[in-house]
């Protein structure tokens, strides 16, 4: 057959797409793409086997290296040993009808719906205003919110009877819990036995906080009419809800704990300004608060959530990458999406994942290095400011590609609130500090007609050793003052003297001084 002239061509037998085709669709190409392509799988598959064996032998090594130290990693460690009923406060019909998660109208009560109309100054200490309680338990306008009422002796005394009234429909509920208190330990029913830890339901935590609000306002309503006995069977009941929580090892719990805490000193500090308290349950209430150290309490919590980073990586290998797409989902993430990540996982060398433990726990151990001292219950704000600073300008930088490939992603997920953390155990424990030195302070003024001019007068006769101020190591600050009051502080979150004025809210943790101090006395 004779080979057409180039005149003789058509247009497309002329073209330059026809000539690529030809030759992107001949043999001799395919055959070299198809050698291209098992050099990619083979380079790929090298690249994959070396981060494999590369990875897990940096986590290998390093988790030798703690287990050395004495660090425990596995979760399942953590969890708190059963308990026999009749010793467990939390083994009683109203915890158990609380799991596996309450209803929605578990708190639909005389409290829930006054709440809604006289909320309270969270941020600051204030004697509770009884006077619009009152008002919002009779009100019948289901939105707004009821006038504060006078806040003098006599009119919070006169309002009393009515908000006690009102509670009379949870008396049942602190009857129970006020028995079950006699039993020497505490575990919840929650159900461990799930494969993460971050999933592991805690439906009773809320409810604990429940009872301690309501519990607070029966307190400050007994002070107000002058049951002091009343009051204090109520204080102690709920420390002792707080710390049935202790045994918990999760952080939520101890935050849990750590805000029940906050909530039973608010009508000790309202029963210390009115002077409500006798000597006998000043002694008591002391010694109830000098039992507290939030700050060697928070070392196991975050041991904890260590721990349980290294399930949530091993699941991730277990299951795929789309275990980690439905976590950070919540669950809402589709099956069609769940099964593209779980393909392009299945690509990527489970070595990395070996990498996002290391680092997720290495990072652990930078940020909280030097921030507590639980021997000496010391906590270091300039430290943990500087540790936490300094990661969070890193993850930063890197954004969400750049974590990834650092292998620091679960990292820049779990660590950053955990300074937060570290700034309420140092809050709790000096509460409970200034509650214990406030109750002896009221001791010596029913001793001796007056406040001592320093704390050192009080030992040992009104209490037995002065707690140290966590943020500095120092004494708590003190003086009188002209009123006849006195005022008490820590130098707070700033490390700095202020003079005991305090900041924007009561622990603040931006500018001035932790500071206990009652208003003036009509």
């Amino acid at each position: 057959m004779t080979t057409p002239s180039p005149n003789q061509m058509s247009a497309w037998q002329r073209s330059t797409t026809r000539r690529f085709l030809k030759w992107l669709f001949s043999w001799q190409t395919a055959r070299r793409m198809l050698i291209g392509v098992a050099c990619i799988i083979t380079l790929w598959a090298l690249f994959c086997a070396e981060e494999n064996v590369r990875g897990k032998y940096t986590w290998d090594k390093y988790r030798q290296e703690l287990e050395a130290r004495g660090e425990q990693l596995d979760f399942r460690e953590f969890i708190p040993k059963p308990v026999p009923d009749d010793q467990n406060f939390a083994a009683t019909p109203l915890i158990k009808s609380w799991f596996p998660r309450q209803t929605s109208d578990q708190w639909k009560d005389n409290y829930s719906r006054a709440e809604n109309l006289s909320k309270a100054d969270r941020d600051h200490r204030s004697i509770m205003d009884l006077v619009a309680w009152g008002r919002a338990f009779v009100s019948t306008n289901a939105h707004g919110k009821v006038e504060s009422g006078p806040l003098d002796m006599a009119s919070r005394a006169k309002a009393a009877p009515a908000v006690l009234e009102a509670l009379k429909t949870n008396e049942a509920v602190f009857a129970e819990l006020r028995a079950a208190s006699d039993r020497p330990y505490s575990r919840y029913p929650v159900n461990y036995d799930v494969e993460d830890p971050f999933t592991i339901l805690l439906p009773h935590l809320s409810s604990v906080r429940a009872v301690c609000r309501r519990l607070q306002l029966k307190t400050c309503a007994e002070l107000a009419a002058g049951n002091g006995a009343g009051a204090l069977e109520d204080v102690k009941l709920m420390h002792y809800l707080a710390d049935s929580l202790k045994q918990e090892p999760f952080l939520i719990s101890y935050l849990v704990r750590v805000a029940c805490l906050q909530t039973a000193i608010e009508p000790v500090w309202e029963g210390l300004a009115e002077r409500r308290w006798s000597d006998g349950q000043l002694q008591e209430l002391q010694a109830l608060f000098q039992r507290d150290n939030f700050v060697a309490d928070v070392k196991r919590p975050f041991e904890v959530e260590r721990a349980s980073g290294i399930v949530v990586a091993d699941l991730i290998r277990k299951h795929g990458l789309g275990y980690l797409i439905n976590y950070l989902g919540q669950g809402s993430s589709s099956q069609s999406d769940l099964r593209v990540a779980n393909w392009l996982g299945a690509l990527l060398p489970i070595g990395w994942l070996y990498f996002e433990q290391y680092n997720t726990y290495h990072a652990y151990q930078t940020l909280l290095d030097g921030t507590i001292d639980p021997t000496q219950r010391r906590v270091f704000p300039g430290r943990t400011e500087a540790n936490f600073r300094e990661f969070g300008g890193e993850i930063k930088g890197d954004k969400f590609v750049g974590s990834f490939i650092h292998h620091r992603s679960m990292a820049a997920l779990l660590l950053p609130a955990l300074s937060r953390v570290i700034t309420k155990a140092a809050a709790a424990q000096t509460a409970a500090d200034q509650a214990a030195i406030a109750c002896a302070l009221e001791g010596y003024r029913l001793a001796n007609g007056q406040f001592p001019e320093t704390l050192d007068a009080l030992v040992p006769r009104f209490i037995s050793q002065l707690p140290h101020d966590v943020i500095n190591g120092e004494s708590y600050k003190y003086r009188r003052t002209d009123d006849g009051q006195f005022i008490l502080y820590s130098v707070g979150w700033n490390e700095k003297d202020d003079g005991g004025v305090p900041g924007k809210t009561l622990f603040d943790e931006r500018e001035g001084d932790w500071v206990w101090q009652y208003p003036a006395r009509p």
